[in-house]
């Protein structure tokens, strides 16, 4: 079995129209082809590299990664004298991931990188995740380098992005006891040491996972007396220069093989990553986009694990005489699964082509002028990312929560068992809706995009170019239902009115959004999403109807009641 080939829902949103701009994009029309053995030459090569990957993925995850899954979620990691060492399992992923060649993924080649698409990076996010999630948290944060690839000194691209490519792991050392969602509380401290051409860090940083990797990104007060975001720096720590130790790990509920750590700085050395100040405002903002995409992809292949963990299970159990995957009850839960998962894969990888065309053209805007058109370009896809972004992860980790749920009620009592994988990704799935930002700070991220009307025109935008259908015009009277939700909240011209709806207008933004791409997907390859399509359909449909008749019906008396 290859989790790559036995899925050809995922081998499919491989195959985008979109795919042909971003390959020459991200190859900068080729212009290394001359340069590097394992460049391509043209699209077709890039696209055969690109599955070669995914294939080779697929076998490390269904020979290697998987198998390890329950052994590693048993023994967890340790700490010992400030240091973490991973679960034998754990290690033994890492090893084989970077003697496949998969270490330095998305970097470029001067580097040692393989300098493969955000698409195909999610992709194989997806496949691991399947395999087990706790692995994508470790073996996933080898993205961290883009940030330094963007915004770090050539000197510390040389050093730091080629350390990656050689296996390091990376880190974002981000919250701390007192600052979580708030990271504009940060207040680990950051004092210039000029004698030694450095920068000096202490404190403690929380949940930082796996924090006790070889390259750190760390955010730090810079700028004394101050108390907001603009007081904020971005830092790169090597662990080889000591000053950084792991004061525990915490016993967490899932995701046992990734640690998630407690450290404390004490005068660490650290570089400046780009200027100061500018750390929360621009640097983690993209990190953290980039972090979000990583957690939807997490989501996806739990939603994809415990579907098929569900899907084997009542094939095989029987009831009253029948395969349980017979009975209205359940296939109606298993197809409910499945369109769920086709739907997050639709908006995932979309949102992931959009960070693609746009971080291409950034990057060519480094070596030459882009041309007005190319301007224009990286400015449409720029603003679609941030969009979809927050509804991305916001959707597929509550999906990936619903999806593991449904699995342990279709195994009943012996999904409550450790004897059963499902019991695993319910525990795993549990934290995708809460870390790097929780479905409460998505809704407040997309409700802006709601309330000015992006969503809903990006919608009718795809839907023009679409064919006429009974589902279009299912979609199309969703999106009227949106809009109306939308007018009525604006109309009361209160923030608290629209805090108080903005779960449900965000929900019901991304069910048209959602249902739109499925609807493309489904007309482009029909024997594949067809079905997914119908089913998630239905459910848009009672999701955003009953939205709808709670925000429309909304008075200044509503919200007494929740108080």
């Amino acid at each position: 079995m290859n989790r790559y080939k036995d899925t050809p829902e995922l081998e499919a949103r491989m195959h985008s129209p979109l795919m042909e701009r971003i390959v020459e994009l991200k190859e900068n029309f080729y212009a290394e082809s001359g340069k590097y053995d394992y460049a391509p030459q043209n699209f077709e090569d890039a696209m055969d590299n690109y599955d070669r990957v995914l294939e080779l993925t697929g076998s490390v995850c269904d020979d290697v990664i998987a198998p390890n899954a329950e052994s590693v979620d048993r023994e967890g990691s340790h700490c010992s004298g400030g240091r973490v060492q991973y679960s034998e399992g754990t290690a033994q992923d890492l090893k084989v991931m970077h003697q496949a060649g998969l270490s330095g993924f998305g970097l470029p080649r001067q580097y040692g990188g393989l300098n493969m698409p955000v698409t195909v990076f999610s992709a194989v996010g997806e496949m691991i995740s399947r395999a087990d999630a706790s692995f994508q948290n470790v073996w996933g944060l080898q993205s961290c380098a883009d940030t330094i690839n963007e915004f770090g000194s050539p000197e510390q691209k040389e050093k730091y992005l080629t350390m990656a490519s050689n296996g390091a792991t990376m880190s974002m050392d981000l919250t701390e006891p007192d600052a979580g969602s708030d990271l504009q509380s940060v207040m680990l401290k950051a004092t210039e040491d000029v004698e030694n051409g450095c920068w000096r860090l202490n404190g403690v940083k929380r949940f930082i996972t796996n924090g006790d990797s070889d390259i750190h990104l760390v955010l730090a007060r810079s700028e004394e007396g101050t108390t907001d975001g603009r007081g904020l720096s971005l830092f790169i720590y090597d662990k080889r220069n000591g000053g950084v130790n792991v004061r525990r790990i915490e016993d967490k509920m899932g995701i046992h093989g990734s640690p998630t750590c407690e450290l404390v700085f004490n005068n660490a050395k650290a570089e400046l990553c780009g200027d100061r100040r500018l750390g929360l405002i621009k640097y983690v903002m993209s990190l953290m986009n980039g972090a979000r995409l990583g957690i939807a992809t997490q989501s996806v292949g739990i939603q994809d694990a415990a579907w098929r963990e569900a899907t084997s299970y009542a094939a095989e159990r029987r009831q009253f005489g029948r395969a349980i995957d017979t009975f209205p009850a359940v296939y109606q839960m298993l197809a409910v699964m499945k369109a769920k998962i086709e739907a997050s894969r639709s908006l995932m990888y979309e949102t992931s082509r959009y960070v693609d065309i746009y971080k291409s053209l950034d990057q060519i805007a480094k070596v030459r002028t882009l041309t007005p058109e190319e301007r224009q370009e990286s400015k449409r896809y720029s603003r679609l990312a941030d969009a979809l972004t927050p509804i991305t992860k916001g959707m597929t980790s509550e999906f990936a929560n619903q999806n593991a749920y449904d699995s342990i009620q279709i195994h009943g009592g012996s999904g409550f068992m450790r004897d059963y994988a499902c019991e695993r990704l319910y525990r795993d799935a549990r934290i995708t809706s809460i870390y790097e930002g929780t479905t409460q700070l998505q809704v407040v991220a997309a409700l802006r995009y709601v309330t000015s009307g992006v969503y809903s025109q990006y919608v009718k935008d795809m839907l023009a170019t679409l064919p006429d259908s009974e589902t279009k015009a299912a979609i199309s009277a969703l999106v009227e239902k949106l809009d109306a939700m939308t007018a009525h909240v604006l109309d009361q011209k209160e923030t608290e009115v629209n805090d108080f709806c903005g779960r449900r207008l965000m929900e019901s933004a991304a069910y048209c959004v959602m249902s739109t791409l499925l609807l493309r997907d489904s007309i482009e390859t029909p024997d594949l999403f067809d079905k997914p399509l119908r089913v998630f359909i239905d459910l848009a449909k009672s999701q955003v109807e009953g939205h709808a008749s709670v925000v429309m019906g909304w008075t200044p008396e509503s919200t007494e009641y929740y108080k």
